[in-house]
């Protein structure tokens, strides 16, 4: 494969299913530039490596919802007869050991570097909220004698917590 997938394609085809970050097995065919009939033949024929842990088929309520919320043509929404595969981090991992061509492989390391990346922005942004409430404890604790300053850092304070709360950076959330 000449060609690098960007980060951004391959995180906006990570979505967040019953609490977990994971790639639907539609999305991770395209990637890997195989049919997703024959992602999911290899997987059928090597179930034993993608425990419900690994991989879960979107129940009805799950595929209804997802099919309602994707952006695409009618004519590739009319493809869609079966609920999909997601598969977890672990279950993309797995899927190497069954896909070996060399797009796959390729394709699969880019995958795994970005669900890793998305897991370093997860912490980080833990972080940084634990340090923001930290300064936000301190300042309601002590008496300020300039309050334009006090409110200045609170209005500070509340943009950094509007940006660690916005949704869009963590992966789209479909079901219940």
């Amino acid at each position: 494969m000449n060609k690098m997938i960007p980060v951004e394609v391959i995180e906006k085809k990570i979505f967040l299913i019953r609490g977990q970050r994971v790639m639907l097995d539609r999305d991770i065919a395209e990637l890997y530039g195989v049919e997703t009939k024959r992602l999911n033949e290899q997987v059928r024929r090597n179930i034993k490596r993608f425990p419900g842990d690994f991989m879960f088929q979107l129940s009805k309520e799950e595929f209804e919802n997802w099919r309602s919320q994707i952006a695409t043509s009618n004519s590739d929404k009319m493809g869609l007869r079966r609920r999909p595969y997601a598969f977890t981090e672990n279950g993309v991992a797995m899927l190497s050991s069954v896909l070996t061509s060399d797009r796959a492989i390729e394709v699969n390391i880019q995958i795994m570097r970005t669900f890793t990346r998305l897991k370093t922005l997860a912490l980080e942004n833990n972080e940084l909220k634990a340090i923001v409430a930290k300064i936000e404890k301190r300042l309601n604790s002590q008496e300020s004698h300039i309050v334009e300053n006090k409110k200045a850092i609170k209005e500070i304070i509340g943009a950094l917590n509007k940006l660690l709360t916005d949704k869009s950076k963590e992966g789209r959330k479909i079901g219940f």
